[in-house]
C-alpha cells in the first residue's frame, strides 16, 4: 500500500480517532455531507486568517494556485526564503510524508516566527497540538525557527471606528509547548502512518471521542446502530452517565437500570416513552393561560454574528439581530407584523425602531426562550440608551411559552427529550413543519443573512430574502398554534 501523506487538519483528525482518520484517507464517500452552516465556519476562518495577514503587511502568498499542487508550495516557499523574503503567507513544508502550511512565517533578526491565525477566542490544547506539528515539521526541514505563536479573536476587544487589528488580535506564543511537545507529535505520527498501513479499517467504537473537539464527519456511519431515540437522547443526561449505559450495552430508553441517577423531569420523559403516555399538568397548563393577557403578540427574534465587529460597539461574535417576526392575537383576530434589515447597512436601530412601532398595542410579549430575546434588548439598551424606557417597557411585558414545555407540565413522547420548539411544534401541531422551508433553522438563517451583501442577483436577493421572512414568519405562527393547544388543555 502506497504511504499517505498527512496534513495539519488530517493529523488532528487521526489524534482524535484513528478510525475517522482511516475512513478519511480511503472511504471518503462515507463521510457526512457538510452543511451550510459548516461551510460558514470553515468561510469564517477562512477570512479571519487573511485579514490577520495585515498585521504582518508586505508578505508574499506561498499558497498553491491548485491546491492540490501541494509540492509547488513547497517548491515557492523555499525559493522565497532563499531569495531573502522576509514575510511568507501560507508558506509550505514536507517532511517524513507530513505537510503544513504555516498562515504567516516572518524573519526577525536572522530567526523565523511562526504565527498560526485561529478565528477562535482562546487557544485550545489542540490549537497546540497543531501548532506543535508545525514547529515539528518546520524544525525538521532545517528552517530556523525561534518562536510559534498562535494569533486569536480577543473577545474583549470592543469597535470603536476603523477596526484596529492590533486590538482585534492577540497573539500567544507557544514554543515552550511545541519544543515539549516534539517526542508526542513524533511518536503520534509513527502510530498514523502505521494506522493508514493496514488493510482494514481499525475497530474503534464510539465514545466521547466522537464529539470532541470536534464534531467528527463520520458520526452517521459509526453511530448507525443506535436507535433514533436512545440514551443519548435523554434531555440534560450526564455525559458520564450516557457512556456508562452505554459501555455496559444499555443503549433504548426501555433498557436503562432502574438505579441509574436521574432527576425528575428525565424520569418522566423515560416513563413517557416507555410506557407512550402522555405527561399533561392541566391545573399548570390552566394557570399558565390564565396568566396572559386576552391580546399577545407572539414575537420572535433572528441574528447573526461576526467575528470581527461590523459595527461600533460590538463586540467578536456578539448576536446581531437583523429580523423579527410578530403574530397579534387580539380578540379572535390576528395581525402579523415582520422586519428584514437592509444587510448593508448596520441594523440594529432601524430593527429597534421597528419593534417600538410594532409592539404599541396593549398585551403581553410572549416569546420562546425569553432569556435570548431579553438578552438582546438589553445590549440594543447599551448601544442605543435613547430607546432605553421603550425597550425596557417591551422586557417587562414578555412571557415565556416555553416555560410548560421545560417544566414538563406538558410532555409527549414525540417530543424525544426536548423542549425546543423544533421538537414541540411536530409533536403538538403536526400540520404545521420546517421541512418545506427553504431556510428551515435558525443558524441557516444567521448564515444566509450574513451572506447576502455578497449577491449581486437582484432576483435570487428577492428570493433569499423571502425565504428568510416564510422562516422566521413560521416560528411565531407556530407560537400562535402551541398556545392554541395549551388554551385547549
Amino acid at each position: 500500500m502506497a504511504r499517505k501523506y498527512l496534513s495539519k487538519s488530517t493529523f488532528i483528525k487521526g489524534i482524535q480517532c484513528e478510525k475517522a482518520l482511516y475512513l478519511h484517507k480511503f472511504n471518503p464517500e462515507l463521510a457526512d455531507e457538510i452543511s451550510q452552516q459548516q461551510e460558514a465556519v470553515f468561510q469564517t476562518g477562512t477570512n479571519v486568517g487573511i485579514l490577520a495577514q495585515e498585521l504582518f503587511p508586505g508578505g508574499i502568498d506561498a499558497s498553491p494556485k491548485d491546491y492540490t499542487k501541494y509540492f509547488e508550495s513547497f517548491k515557492y516557499t523555499q525559493q522565497l526564503i532563499d531569495e531573502g523574503v522576509e514575510v511568507i503567507y501560507e508558506a509550505g513544508f514536507c517532511f517524513d510524508y507530513v505537510m503544513c502550511f504555516v498562515d504567516v512565517l516572518v524573519k526577525k533578526d536572522g530567526k523565523w516566527h511562526a504565527y498560526e491565525v485561529k478565528s477562535s477566542t482562546k487557544v485550545s490544547e489542540t490549537y497546540i497540538i497543531d501548532a506543535s506539528l508545525q514547529y515539528y515539521i518546520m524544525k525538521n526541514s532545517g528552517l530556523d525557527i525561534a518562536d510559534i505563536s498562535i494569533v486569536h479573536i480577543d473577545n474583549n476587544y470592543v469597535r470603536d471606528g476603523e477596526i484596529d487589528l492590533n486590538q482585534l488580535f492577540h497573539s500567544v506564543s507557544v514554543i515552550n509547548q511545541a519544543d515539549n511537545n516534539n517526542d508526542y507529535v513524533k511518536n503520534k505520527l509513527m502510530t498514523l502512518h502505521a494506522t493508514l498501513s493496514k488493510d482494514s479499517v481499525p475497530n474503534i467504537d464510539i465514545g466521547e471521542h466522537c464529539s470532541y473537539p470536534y464534531d467528527c464527519n463520520f458520526k452517521g456511519y459509526c453511530w448507525k446502530h443506535i436507535p433514533q431515540y436512545s440514551i443519548f437522547d435523554i434531555s440534560r443526561l450526564n455525559k458520564e452517565i450516557k457512556w456508562s449505559l452505554y459501555n455496559g450495552r444499555y443503549i433504548e430508553i426501555k433498557d436503562i437500570p432502574i438505579d441509574t441517577k436521574l432527576s425528575n423531569n428525565q424520569k418522566i420523559e423515560i416513563d413517557s416513552y416507555i410506557n407512550q403516555t402522555e405527561i399533561i399538568h392541566k391545573i399548570k397548563i390552566r394557570e399558565f393561560v390564565n396568566s396572559l393577557s386576552n391580546n399577545i403578540y407572539h414575537l420572535d427574534f433572528e441574528t447573526y454574528q461576526s467575528a470581527v465587529p461590523p459595527f461600533n460597539g460590538l463586540k467578536p461574535y456578539q448576536q446581531i439581530p437583523f429580523q423579527y417576526s410578530a403574530h397579534y392575537e387580539n380578540n379572535g383576530t390576528i395581525e402579523h407584523y415582520e422586519f428584514l434589515a437592509d444587510p448593508s447597512n448596520d441594523p440594529r436601530e432601524a430593527f429597534v425602531k421597528a419593534l417600538i412601532n410594532d409592539m404599541n398595542k396593549d398585551g403581553d410579549i410572549l416569546v420562546y426562550n425569553i432569556g435570548f430575546e431579553r438578552g438582546r434588548l438589553n445590549e440594543l439598551i447599551r448601544i442605543l440608551p435613547k430607546y432605553q424606557v421603550q425597550l425596557e417597557s417591551i422586557i417587562d411585558r414578555m412571557k415565556d411559552l416555553m416555560i410548560p414545555f421545560k417544566e414538563k407540565w406538558y410532555y409527549v413522547p414525540a417530543m424525544k427529550g426536548s423542549y425546543s420548539i423544533k421538537y414541540v411544534l411536530p409533536a403538538l401541531v403536526p400540520s404545521l413543519s420546517y421541512d418545506n422551508l427553504e431556510i428551515n433553522n435558525g443558524s441557516l438563517a444567521s448564515s444566509t443573512f450574513a451572506n447576502l451583501h455578497n449577491i449581486s442577483d437582484l432576483d435570487q436577493i428577492h428570493k433569499t430574502r423571502k425565504h428568510l421572512l416564510e422562516y422566521c414568519k413560521l416560528d411565531t405562527l407556530a407560537m400562535v398554534k402551541i398556545l392554541e393547544v395549551l388554551r385547549s388543555v
